[in-house]
């Protein structure tokens, strides 16, 4: 161990510690005590450590041996990934982790459960609410952001779900089969960001399959990669209920079982029998005792919570969080002491709906409602409200007309739709896009009668709109906590600028969503990721599919501006970087945010790559007419692709290109960059390798070159040459064995005569 993470005389007392462990209490500290809390040895003074979940906020419960969803200690619950990812701040994310550290400290958690990095393949999957981005890079240092704040407060995190847990259906069964490409480049690319740049304490295995093989016995996924190439010193914790055989487990890099269970016996008869080295059980050991002295190390007795701080924090959190997805005629903000009577439509507004359902729950320590938060800002002025719809979406014609005439008769309208709980949650996976059929029916019902309409959705991922083309404004709020209600009536009025930017994808049909012909899964119990590393707003460009909000979109109540893009290329080395400097500018009468897209691509990859990639962002604030400088330095990885065939991240020389955009599909500015690279992966050939391919070669070029001009100058030049030469570009190498222009033993010469150089020094 590096020593990064956990203290090396930490390290050398966990040894030690291990070493005067009998065979059963070591069996014994790999498998909980009890629901939430770890083993403990008392007679060497190894005291246990309380895990909960927390994504959201902390959900404690009062019992170590229940789950305790819906009666756990009260907490404040701040906006879900799917919100906060939306807020593109890694600074916020920052303190809100620091927040939910606080209030661990406070009740006695030592591990936060979370964040989740899985990504939005598919609009569809139940647990997107929980989940920061469809793009790595973007859930990767959010995570990061997150982690820091959580760990800053002397409390452990635990990163899930590892990994390609991208569904519910079938969850702890089914079978992710991904390449391999697409699996560093995309599913494990946020896990990887988050490990190196934050040392999570754990990281939590998923209860799916990887390509034949359980996460929580997957050596390649749990040892080989997460240990051996990112350097993660914490231990590795199973979902509850996620093993399938405890001394595989151990085996393969899977540290502590949770909940406990009556694994111990088995444990201990492995290693009796030989069929688990002790030493793999001892590593365990000492991953888990390092947590837990770094742990116990790090609790601070004086830790007090502020509730009401932390209140503002999640309100401010929301409210950066939100989406302004359209706004016609500068609907937004609403004048709202001017605008006479507000019909205020949707139960929601009034019973909201503000996180997700499952095991992230929280307790919430109070909850603002719309209604009440927008008659505050309102003062003297009339709100009146309407239900609109029944509970849980249900429909109710009595309700949808009481709606229809208030909003008829109102200055403005705001509908409050979404998604209920029962559509969207853990353990279920959606089996559609569309919002209840009440809550379109009421839409549409209000804009008939009120121009001067506002919809405020409220849901934890993408939605199809279909009534978008009559509606002056949309807003996104997401499942924005519990001061969710005050951050909404903020953005409406003006208090705050929304300045949210979206964090996935938002199709036109789910027809268009990259995963539609594989998802959730096949009959036979796998899911196969058939998109590859198409997926998310790589899909959308690849395939020319227009969305109907892309990826990174977010209006504001100002306007900006970029210009003088400058780009820094040297040649690539372990150190090497490409500086990117850009002057953003507010161009608009109001104080606002803005969030900075680079994207890059590869103008002539030799594999099939996305023509965009987010590779770096920032969230900015400006004053009417400031501007500022944004400086952004990317390394070779950033240009890197997963070479299959040398099993390593290289990197091409050529040219690429590097894009500002306001969301990808928003470009606004570009540069053409040539680059040198001294990560390009040997090129290796075969008797059966292309010309085309083998002319890359720059040995297998020398030798090649000329014979195939005299092959085409034999045409008599011109357009007969240029179609010789386009048969040629396909044709293999032992071809010209069979075209009488070398000999059987004369191709074998070039081949190993290349070879022996593959990089033509």
């Amino acid at each position: 161990m590096t020593g990064q993470l956990i203290p090396q005389e930490l390290q050398a007392r966990a040894r030690d510690l291990a070493r005067q462990m009998t065979l059963e209490e070591k069996a014994a500290i790999t498998v909980g005590r009890d629901f939430w809390t770890t083993q403990p040895v008392q007679r060497l003074g190894i005291p246990s450590i309380w895990l909960a979940d927390g994504p959201t906020g902390v959900r404690k419960s009062p019992s170590a041996h229940a789950p305790g969803i819906g009666d756990s200690l009260p907490a404040t619950c701040f906006p879900t990934a799917s919100a906060l990812g939306s807020s593109w701040d890694v600074d916020l994310a920052r303190e809100v982790g620091a927040a939910i550290g606080i209030e661990a400290q406070v009740q006695g958690v030592q591990i936060v459960l979370g964040p989740g990095v899985n990504l939005k393949r598919s609009p569809l999957a139940g647990r997107n609410f929980e989940y920061l981005s469809e793009d790595p890079v973007l859930a990767g240092e959010m995570a990061a952001a997150l982690i820091e704040g959580v760990q800053g407060q002397g409390v452990g995190t635990s990163l899930k779900h590892f990994a390609a847990n991208e569904q519910e259906t079938g969850r702890m069964y089914v079978d992710s089969i991904v390449d391999e490409r697409t699996l560093r480049e995309i599913y494990l690319r946020a896990f990887e960001i988050a490990v190196r740049k934050a040392l999570p304490w754990t990281l939590m295995c998923a209860y799916n399959r990887l390509n034949g093989e359980y996460c929580a016995e997957h050596r390649a996924l749990l040892t080989d990669i997460l240990r051996d190439e990112w350097g993660h010193e914490g231990f590795v914790v199973s979902d509850w209920m996620a093993v399938n055989d405890r001394p595989a487990g151990i085996d393969a890099g899977l540290d502590l079982q949770m909940p406990g269970g009556p694994s111990v016996p088995g444990v201990m008869a492995a290693v009796r029998d030989g069929e688990l080295d002790e030493a793999r059980l001892d590593a365990a050991v000492e991953d888990i005792l390092g947590i837990v002295l770094l742990a116990e190390a790090s609790i601070r007795p004086v830790a007090v919570l502020d509730k009401a701080a932390h209140h503002r924090l999640a309100r401010r959190a929301a409210a950066e969080s939100i989406v302004l997805l359209k706004n016609e005629a500068n609907l937004l903000p609403l004048a709202i002491e001017q605008a006479g009577t507000v019909a205020l439509i949707g139960g929601f507004a009034r019973e909201p709906r503000f996180q997700g359902a499952g095991s992230s729950e929280v307790v919430p320590t109070r909850v603002d409602t719309l209604l009440d938060e927008l008659g505050r800002l309102k003062g003297t002025s009339p709100i009146e409200f309407a239900e609109g719809y029944g509970p849980e979406g249900t429909a109710d014609a009595a309700r949808l007309l009481e709606a229809k005439n208030l909003a008829r008769d109102a200055g403005v309208a705001i509908v409050v739709v979404g998604l209920p709980s029962s559509m969207e949650t853990e353990g279920r996976d959606r089996t559609h896009i569309d919002l209840p059929n009440s809550h379109n029916d009421l839409v549409r019902a209000v804009l008939d009668v009120q121009p001067n309409t506002v919809i405020v959705l409220v849901n934890g991922s993408a939605v199809r709109l279909p009534w978008l083309a009559e509606a002056p404004a949309v807003v996104e709020a997401w499942l924005g906590g519990q001061a969710a209600g005050g951050a909404i009536a903020d953005v409406l009025t003006g208090v705050v600028n929304p300045s949210g930017k979206l964090s996935e994808t938002f199709p036109v049909r789910l027809e268009d969503t990259p995963a539609f012909l594989s998802f959730p899964t096949a009959g036979d119990g796998t899911v196969r990721f058939t998109e590859g590393v198409f997926t998310g707003h790589r899909w959308y460009d690849a395939r020319k599919i227009a969305p109907l909000f892309p990826f990174g979109h977010g209006l504001s109540y100002t306007t900006f501006a970029c210009d003088g893009l400058t780009v820094d290329a040297a040649e690539f080395g372990d150190d090497g970087s490409v500086e990117i400097t850009v002057m953003v500018e507010n161009t608009g009468a109001r104080s606002g945010k803005e969030v900075v897209q680079v994207y890059v691509g590869e103008c002539t990859p030799r594999v099939p790559r996305p023509r965009r990639e987010l590779k770096a962002f920032a969230k900015v604030a400006l004053e009417p007419e400031e501007d500022k400088t944004l400086q952004f330095s990317l390394t070779w990885r950033d240009f890197a692709f997963y070479d299959v065939v040398a099993g390593t991240w290289e990197m091409d020389g050529g040219e690429y290109e590097i894009t500002i955009g306001a969301s990808a599909a928003d470009i606004r500015l570009g540069a053409r960059v040539t680059l040198e690279s001294t990560h390009q992966a040997p090129v290796v050939i075969d008797r059966g390798t292309p010309l085309s391919n083998a002319l890359q070669h720059p040995v297998a070029r020398g030798l090649l070159q000329p014979i195939l001009d005299g092959m085409t100058q034999s045409f008599g030049g011109g357009e007969a040459s240029e179609m010789m030469m386009m048969f040629l570009a396909d044709t293999p190498i032992r071809k010209l064995a069979i075209m009488g222009v070398l000999t059987d033993d004369q191709v074998d010469d070039l081949v190993a005569a290349a070879n022996a150089r593959p990089d033509g020094l």
